[in-house]
C-alpha cells in the first residue's frame, strides 16, 4: 500500500488558502429593512370634526 505524500510547500499553500473559515456574517449585516411606501402623516390624522361632518350629519 502506498501513501500520497504532497510536498510542504504545497501543503502550506493549502493550509493558507483553507486553513481558515471566513469571518462570520451576521443576519443584520445581510438584510436591509425599509417601508415598502413612504409614511404619510396626513393619511393616519384623525380629525374628530371631518369624522362628524362627513358621516355624523
Amino acid at each position: 500500500m502506498t501513501t500520497h505524500e504532497e510536498p510542504a510547500a504545497e501543503a502550506v499553500q493549502r493550509k493558507e488558502r483553507f486553513g481558515a473559515l471566513p469571518e462570520r456574517i451576521r443576519p443584520e449585516d445581510m438584510v436591509e429593512t425599509r417601508p415598502a411606501i413612504q409614511h404619510d402623516p396626513d393619511r393616519d390624522a384623525y380629525d374628530p370634526d371631518e369624522f362628524a361632518v362627513r358621516y355624523g350629519l
